[in-house]
């Protein structure tokens, strides 16, 4: 009997030459949003760190979760920036960069690589600085870089993933998040997951940092305590109903819905605080949270589209291994149909949670 693929062979976005227009590159621009609405907080975490202080000749910067297309070198670049301006403000000499890219396995690397010359030549020709780019394959839930290295870490749009779907989820019918049909202890396995994943990964990068390190972390989040409002589900409350959907014609079994749940969780605010501070390895600079309204300023029929091929660019891997390749685009389109209908009647903000934080 073949063995099920891991959860880390399924989580990655859909790559550059995606059918439909649905790649990650193509359907990341609320990503970009966040990484520019995150850069004052970097510039003053760099700042901070950088201070007054001798500068290292090397200042090695990862970023975690980095994906592929226009994101992926997106806040290293404004790392890099930032700290070139501190250097013409002190009169200071540029330091090198290793700039680590960090994703899991199967990330669209090949991609990555591709632009990497020519990120590295425009850094050159316009800032004089020298740049050496590195992928690193693998797992944020496990070490990825020798202790005492990283200078700065930051991480965009990838904390949201958590490490496996929490168990215990059998009595959570026709959903596959946290929904508002889900009993309590559903929200307390994804929250108990959360809490688990999170600390692991602030213990683990607090063995690579170097003392007085920094992080810039920014996730997907939620602005109220209760987990189900729509600010928190609305996308997955749209795929759910789209399976289900497929349910009642025949085209996918109902028992699969039912097993099926997303490794996923919107963070509330004092969660995170509560987190950082319990595990203890990091001190919180700054903690907030931005709101964002998807496509104000597009058609509504271009809106639904939007949010059906950006939901496609995330979760295709994983629904097609569940459910299999011909109900993908059925799927999909059922998804923007009933995202026009919702959309119709109200808007809907996507909160985010932006901390930053030192190494103890």
């Amino acid at each position: 009997m073949a063995t099920a693929p891991a959860l880390t062979d399924l989580l990655r976005m859909n790559a550059e030459n995606a059918k439909g227009g649905s790649s990650y590159a193509s359907n990341s621009s609320l990503q970009k949003r966040v990484i520019l609405k995150s850069r004052p907080v970097m510039e003053d975490s760099l700042k901070d760190m950088l201070g007054n202080r001798t500068f290292p000749s090397c200042i090695k910067v990862a970023d975690l979760g980095c994906s592929s297309g226009p994101t992926a070198f997106m806040a290293v670049s404004e790392v890099i920036k930032i700290i070139y301006e501190i250097c013409k403000e002190q009169n200071r000499k540029l330091p090198e960069f290793q700039v680590c890219l960090n994703d899991l396995a199967g990330n669209d690397f090949n991609a990555v690589f591709r632009s990497a010359p020519a990120f590295c030549e425009g850094l050159k020709r316009d800032m004089a600085a020298e740049c050496y780019v590195s992928g690193v394959p693998g797992s944020f839930y496990d070490r990825i870089f020798p202790s005492n290295t990283l200078q700065f870490a930051h991480s965009s749009y990838s904390l949201h993933w958590l490490s496996q779907v929490p168990e215990n989820l059998e009595n959570n019918k026709r959903n596959i998040y946290i929904g508002k049909s889900s009993p309590p202890d559903v929200f307390k396995a994804y929250k108990e997951q959360f809490k688990k994943d999170f600390s692991k990964f602030l213990g683990l990068r607090s063995e690579e940092m170097t003392s007085g390190g920094r992080m810039v972390l920014s996730f997907m989040g939620r602005s109220v305590e209760d987990p189900t409002g729509k600010e928190c589900c609305f996308m997955w409350e749209i795929l759910s109903k789209s399976l289900l959907d497929l349910v009642s014609e025949g085209l996918v079994e109902e028992a699969d819905v039912e097993s099926f749940n997303l490794p996923f969780y919107t963070a509330y605010k004092g969660e995170v605080r509560e987190i950082v501070e319990e595990e203890g390895s990091f001190a919180i600079d700054k903690l907030d949270s931005i709101e964002l309204i998807m496509g104000n300023d597009v058609t509504l029929a271009e809106k639904s589209q939007r949010l059906a091929r950006s939901a496609r660019a995330v979760s295709e891997w994983l629904v097609a291994n569940r459910f299999g390749n011909n109900i993908v685009d059925k799927l999909y389109g059922r998804f923007e149909g009933i995202a026009a209908d919702k959309f119709s009647v109200e808007n809907v903000k996507f909160v985010n949670i932006i901390v930053s934080m030192t190494k103890k």
